[in-house]
């Protein structure tokens, strides 16, 4: 059995991970060791569809240390006139990059990668089934409590019937090796972001419309991409989606109304204006985008599938027939599993969670920062609340609420508050940043920020209670 030792022992390379480390590099001395299954570093996006991007522009992903992208905007397609989304391909690439010249760049980060943790300071080879034991003189790093499921590799939850033919998005891209087999109809199961990349995938590389079927168990409400824009140049659209939405927020009675009032300010869009959304996962997209799925009209809302049979699917709550010869396309996974919060800094232990919704990238950079520069636990746990998942509308309450307590925090700490705002991947913070004492106009932005902020703040509670 090899020996070695480390102040801090990482567990996952992906993206939470990355971020952890590039932070506490810079906060600290402490040698760090990481240990992931993947062959090369990134997460899950080792393992996603071919056409996957970012659904919030590449500003706001990565580590702190090094830009994800140029910086562009994107001057045709589905995202023109907005910041760059970084394909899948430009991630994992990025990662790799980060990994080799900025991670073990510093001499202070070792990594192991294809390899399994087992749990007591052990690792094991996958290749070569020799295991590790670790000396940790700080703690140990959980990056995989919050890790996302991807269609590759999840299993369905659903029986499926000798014959149908079923694939996960990943191999769509690959329907050329089998012109002969060109599938009669498409039929896509779930109603996620992955979902809603399949549809658009299908549409945009040539799929008529009327042979696409979507099973979608619930509708979602999503973030108008226009209102989550980095730079000085989109401060309207992104301060001012903020101020909407803590005004909406302190207004409104109940939480309906505050989607509702957020769709008409812009902030929130929905595919179908006659369905009500039950589903908020923080999915963004462009109104383009919004254009292309309202061009499916075959959408099948009985709820989840339990089985594909060859001659259609059966629903919690009905039967849909589907044209012979149809090809399944999985994507039901979940992308974040819904897991109850747990403290972040522990003796021994930090588990990676969201301290900003929906900023993973954002809130590991921020855990490592405060694990470098405080020395207490249990003052981190107090500049490091932990947010809920978004799953349903009223948890945008909640993870709303949870964001203003840490900003609140934040701001009451000088050094931390001036970190985050020189931050690359706090975008917002520069924006309202670059506003100068003459430009009344924005002025009078900010200022209703700070007005509505608190009213929300204080409306929240009783929105809760209500829902």
């Amino acid at each position: 059995m090899n020996r070695i030792e480390t102040d801090y022992l990482v567990i996952g390379a992906g993206a939470m991970s990355l971020a952890f480390v590039d932070s506490l590099l810079d906060a600290s001395d402490a040698h760090i060791t990481i240990v992931d299954r993947h062959g090369k570093p990134g997460g899950h996006w080792n393992d996603a569809y071919g056409f996957v991007s970012l659904h919030q522009p590449s500003a706001f992903y990565g580590v702190n240390s090094t830009p994800l992208g140029t910086g562009r905007i994107d001057d045709f397609g589905i995202n023109k006139g907005l910041h760059e989304l970084a394909s899948g391909p430009e991630v994992s690439g990025y990662f790799d990059r980060v990994m080799r010249q900025r991670l073990l760049g510093s001499g202070r980060v070792s990594y192991f990668p294809m390899s399994d943790y087992r749990g007591d300071r052990r690792f094991v080879s996958l290749l070569s089934g020799e295991e590790t034991e670790v000396q940790v003189a700080r703690k140990i790093v959980d990056a995989t409590y919050l890790s996302p499921s991807v269609p590759s590799t999840h299993t369905p939850r659903f029986a499926v019937a000798e014959g149908v033919r079923m694939v996960p998005p990943n191999d769509l891209p690959l329907l050329w090796r089998t012109p002969d087999a060109r599938p009669e109809a498409f039929v896509v199961l779930g109603a996620g972001k992955t979902a809603m990349d399949t549809l658009i995938w299908l549409i945009t590389s040539g799929a008529a419309p009327e042979r696409i079927y979507w099973v979608a168990p619930r509708d979602s409400w999503l973030l108008n991409r226009l209102r989550v824009q980095p730079g000085p140049d989109f401060f309207h659209e992104s301060i001012g989606g903020q101020v909407a939405q803590f005004k909406a927020l302190a207004e409104c009675a109940t939480l309906p109304d505050v989607f509702l009032q957020l769709e008409r300010d812009g902030v929130m869009l929905r595919i179908d204006p006659d369905v009500t959304p039950t589903m908020f996962h923080y999915a963004t997209m462009s109104t383009g985008e919004i254009e292309i799925l309202g061009k499916v009209r075959n959408v099948i809302r009985l709820g989840r599938a339990l089985a594909i049979n060859p001659d259609g699917v059966a629903l919690e709550h009905g039967r849909a027939p589907m044209p012979e010869g149809a090809l399944y396309i999985d994507c039901t996974a979940s992308a974040l599993t819904a897991r109850p919060p747990v403290p972040i800094f522990e003796p021994g232990r930090i588990t990676l969670q969201m301290v900003r919704m929906p900023q993973p990238a954002f809130s590991a950079a921020v855990i490592g920062h405060i694990e470098g520069t405080y020395a207490d636990d249990d003052r981190k746990n107090q500049l490091c609340i932990p947010s809920p998942l978004a799953d349903t509308p009223d948890l945008f309450a909640r993870c709303t609420l949870a964001n203003m307590m840490n900003q609140m925090s934040w701001s009451r700490e000088p050094a931390l508050n001036a970190w985050i705002r020189g931050c690359r991947l706090d975008g917002f913070g520069k924006v309202a940043g670059s506003v100068g004492p003459d430009d009344t106009d924005k002025l009078a932005v900010l200022q209703q920020l700070r007005t509505y902020a608190p009213a929300a703040f204080a409306n929240i509670p009783n929105l809760l209670i209500e829902a």
